[in-house]
């Protein structure tokens, strides 16, 4: 009892000394009555007179805010801002603090990057008070307007650089003048040496150029010597010959390392400003001298010759000879495995040349990893110098020891150059499959960061092998790369990185270009189906429908084609969730975008309307919005029912809608419908753009059926070729038979060929596959014998819409009013649909759906038309491509028979 009295004790007391504590805390924030007054402004004045007051009298921090805010002031009242508030900033900036004058350095360089005022004010106003605070005591204030005057050199005309800016710097550059000036003065002559005549450089930079490259400090020296490539290239090729080539020569032998490390950066950015006779004169002895001495010992100066070893390569390319050639690839070699435990074999040689041999370097400050990185970088410019024929033997070995490389940065280096790689290497692409698989099924996230914006380069690169269309044959051999692609989806799909995500989905749109269909239905389609269902971001999920539409387009068999299209439509579509059922109506846009507009009618069209009886507002909200672009499919008078079909449905939100989101909606969508124009077909067409594409998408679906149709055909042939080879080899003599009358042998083939076309019809029946006889004898009738599948093959489209209302499956929402394969009213298509959409909620409730004469519903995967002599044509069409009118069928079969 007396411990538990003493904690009561001690917890009161801490809590008195909390309160207390905040209380104090409290009362040093709280304003008193002096700092309110000060910190008060009368709120009548206008921001001009508020923006005087506070730079006149008011704090820093009020004074801070009105330098922020300076942009805004001279955007609204540019000529009072002018007159009146820019004299009190400069008066303030004299005698401000380091935060004030960086606020003021952004607000000067929005000022003209923005072009709020002319440039001759800017000049007047402005830019005195920045080229005097360059000349600031402190060193940081002093970079920092420096800073604001180069970004400011860009953006202002030329007779003001030379006036103003000019002398300035060649007083900046005098020996008399501080180490700090003279630095300011090089970074300046770098800026304004372009943007002269070169006679106006020659006669007025050019001397204190030359100063400054033999100035007694070496950071200047050096500064002067990285702004030489600029010079160079105002001046021109003469005068940098007798001028600026002795200098950098001097300087790339300077004793001070940071002058030579500047040195060799200025020699590679000077390259180009050369003609062939000086760079093979001068720069390939000076290259060759750096990359000697680096290999003899200095390791300092060998990361920054391994930074520029591709662009030395490249630029002097055609100035070596091959003895050095062969020295920088060896060099080159030896750079990728530098401090690696594995050596580097020395290629035989029959040259007398000095084969490079780089030092062992501890690596105690990462410099090998830094040049093995930098060698990683520079490969696809090696891969040039080298050439492709050669890679396999000289290059090879050491690409794949850096896909392969112990260091992480070394492995994500390579990762972002793979692509230019397979781009370059020809027919030996190859050879890079199994570093393409240890790539992708890497764990590290940035090197999957680095490969897979390009994944969809490299696999195209693959299947090429250095031609320009791929083969069957290299298709298949891609197989090995499946497990990968599967490795590198898995590892980012437990990340939390959707973006990478999404993109690695986006890139497998190149699927069907590399990979057997049959592969890509077996692997892919599963995972992107996984993916579109149980992915919690909205843009993976949208990667994955993109994609697999792309499969579904490119697949090569009619079967599974119909199977992936009735699963969209039967987990997305007829989904218990609402969300699911959203995303149907964004994998319909993206139909829309891809498929023929025939396909979208067959397989799509009534499946999207029948949504707008869904019970989320949202949904039917977010399908108000793909109404209008319905009707752009539709071409009379062959699409009369579908037109129906779309009256129908608006006009039932126009009537039965309670949401008012969904009202607005629909009343913004009838406005677009009856913008939107039906249009007609006629004896004289014109096509438009978009009419053109949709022909050219809808001969891609039908030469996609015909090559399987033609496949098809092969097999059966090669099969019967089989067995009469079989049945030619059996060495049991068969029992002789009598020879049938020729009557009955053309009876018996008749009923044969009809036998093996009904296993095909009955065969695709449920899929909505069957095809017109086109081997149907003469003396045939033109009757089709109607089999019934009694056994439960893969869900089609047709059991889609015939499934009852009262099963699961069933299209719960679908209204009566929509004509569907289960309603019951009757299409009639001779009826008129010229009624305005605006008008529809005055017209009648409902349309009728297709019957025929007998009460019967026809089925709409097949059209039947009336022959002359009374009977009946019946021409079946695939159910998952869409193939021609009615009208333009016999065309189209006169011409393949022929």
């Amino acid at each position: 009892m007396d411990t538990d009295g003493f904690l009561e004790d001690d917890i009161q007391e801490l809590q008195l000394e909390r309160s207390i504590a905040s209380i104090a805390l409290n009362a040093s924030r709280l304003k008193s009555n002096e700092e309110l007054e000060k910190l008060t402004v009368n709120e009548n004045l206008s921001d001009i007179e508020r923006a005087v007051y506070l730079l006149s009298s008011g704090q820093d921090v009020q004074r801070l805010s009105v330098i922020t805010n300076l942009p805004h002031l001279l955007k609204e009242n540019n000529y009072d801002c002018l007159r009146r508030v820019v004299p009190k900033v400069r008066e303030v900036l004299h005698v401000a603090q380091s935060e004030m004058q960086l606020a003021a350095s952004s607000a000067f360089l929005e000022i003209l990057e923005k072009d709020l005022v002319p440039p001759q004010n800017y000049t007047q106003s402005f830019l005195p008070t920045i080229l005097k605070l360059a000349e600031n005591r402190d060193p940081e204030l002093a970079m920092t307007w420096l800073d604001t005057l180069i970004d400011v050199l860009d953006l202002l005309p030329k007779d003001v650089i030379k006036r103003d800016v000019l002398n300035l710097a060649v007083s900046k550059g005098q020996l008399s003048q501080s180490m700090q000036s003279r630095l300011a003065c090089c970074r300046i002559i770098g800026k304004i040496a372009t943007k002269f005549e070169p006679f106006v450089i020659r006669k007025e930079i050019l001397p204190l150029v030359q100063s400054l490259c033999q100035d007694i400090e070496f950071e200047v020296r050096a500064s002067m010597c990285r702004q030489l490539g600029a010079v160079a290239k105002g001046l021109g090729l003469e005068e940098t010959k007798s001028a600026i080539l002795p200098e950098l020569v001097e300087l790339a032998n300077d004793e001070e390392l940071p002058v030579r490390l500047a040195g060799i950066d200025t020699v590679v950015e000077i390259i180009q400003y050369l003609d062939s006779e000086t760079r093979k004169s001068t720069l390939v002895p000076l290259v060759c001298k750096f990359c000697e001495q680096a290999v003899e010992g200095e390791e300092i100066t060998l990361p920054v010759i391994a930074k520029h070893v591709g662009q030395i390569c490249h630029g002097l390319e055609d100035n070596f000879s091959d003895e050095e050639k062969l020295w920088l690839l060896e060099f080159f070699r030896q750079l990728c495995k530098l401090g690696l435990a594995e050596k580097v074999t020395k290629p035989e040689q029959n040259s007398t040349s000095k084969v490079p041999v780089i030092p062992e370097i501890l690596d105690t400050d990462g410099r090998c990893v830094e040049c093995r990185k930098h060698a990683a970088f520079n490969f696809p410019a090696i891969v040039l110098f080298c050439s492709s024929k050669s890679f396999r033997t000289e290059l090879y070995p050491v690409f794949s020891s850096l896909c392969h490389d112990p260091n992480i940065l070394v492995r994500k280096t390579v990762s972002s150059g793979f692509h230019e790689v397979c781009k370059m290497v020809g027919n030996t692409v190859h050879l890079l499959h199994q570093d393409l698989i240890s790539l992708l099924k890497e764990d590290n996230m940035e090197i999957l960061r680095a490969i897979v914006p390009n994944v969809s380069d490299i696999l195209q690169q693959f299947v090429k092998g250095g031609g320009d269309t791929p083969s069957e044959s290299k298709m298949n051999s891609m197989g090995d790369l499946i497990p990968a692609l599967l490795s590198c989806d898995a590892t980012i799909s437990v990340t939390n990185d959707w973006r990478l995500h999404a993109q690695l989905l986006s890139g497998w749109e190149c699927l069907p270009k590399c990979f057997l269909s049959q592969h890509i239905y077996d692997k892919f389609v599963p995972l992107l189906f996984r993916r579109l269902k149980t992915a919690r971001p909205l843009p993976v999920k949208l990667a994955a429908a993109q994609t697999l539409l792309v499969i579904i387009r490119y697949n090569r068999k009619s079967e599974q084609r119909q199977e992936m299209i009735c699963r969209i439509i039967e987990e997305y579509c007829h989904s218990k969730s609402c969300h699911n059922r959203s995303l149907f109506i964004d994998i319909s846009r993206m139909v829309l975008q891809l498929y023929s507009k025939a396909f979208f009618k067959d397989n799509f069209f009534e499946f999207l309307l029948s949504l707008s009886t869904d019970q989320v507002p949202n949904v039917r909200y977010r399908l108000c919005s793909v109404l209008p672009s319905l009707k752009t499919l539709i071409r009379l008078p062959g699409d009369r029912t579908l037109l129906q079909q779309l009256e129908s449905c608006v006009r039932r939100l126009l009537i039965n809608e309670r949401d008012r989101d969904v009202t607005s909606a629909i009343k913004q969508a009838v406005d677009d419908l009856d913008r939107t124009t039906v249009q007609m077909d006629s004896l004289r067409k014109q096509y438009y753009e978009e009419d053109l594409i949709d022909q050219k998408r809808q001969e891609e679906e039908e030469l996609l059926i015909d090559m399987e149709e033609k496949e098809l055909k092969e097999e059966k042939e090669k099969e019967k070729g089989k067995k009469k080879k079989e049945a030619g080899v059996s060495k049991i003599p068969a029992p002789r038979r009598t020879k049938p009358p020729a009557a009955t042998k053309r009876t018996t083939a008749v009923t044969l060929d009809q036998s093996s076309i009904s296993d095909k019809l009955s065969s695709h029946k449920d899929s909505n596959q069957l095809l017109s006889d086109k081997h149907t004898k003469s003396g045939s009738t033109d009757s089709v014998t109607k089999t019934s599948n009694k056994s439960q093959g893969p869900k089609t489209l047709r059991s889609l819409r015939n499934a009852p209302q009262n099963s699961p499956k069933a299209i719960n929402r679908i209204s009566p009013g929509i004509s569907s394969a289960g309603s019951s009213s009757s299409r009639k298509g001779s009826a008129s649909s010229t009624t305005s959409f605006s008008s529809i909620s005055s017209g009648s409730s409902g349309v009728s759906s297709p019957v025929n004469s007998a009460g019967q519903r026809r089925s709409p995967a097949s059209s039947q038309t009336e022959s002359p002599n009374g009977k009946r044509n019946v021409s079946l069409r695939k159910g998952s491509i869409p193939t021609m009118s009615s009208s333009q069928l016999p065309h189209i079969l006169k011409k393949r028979s022929s």
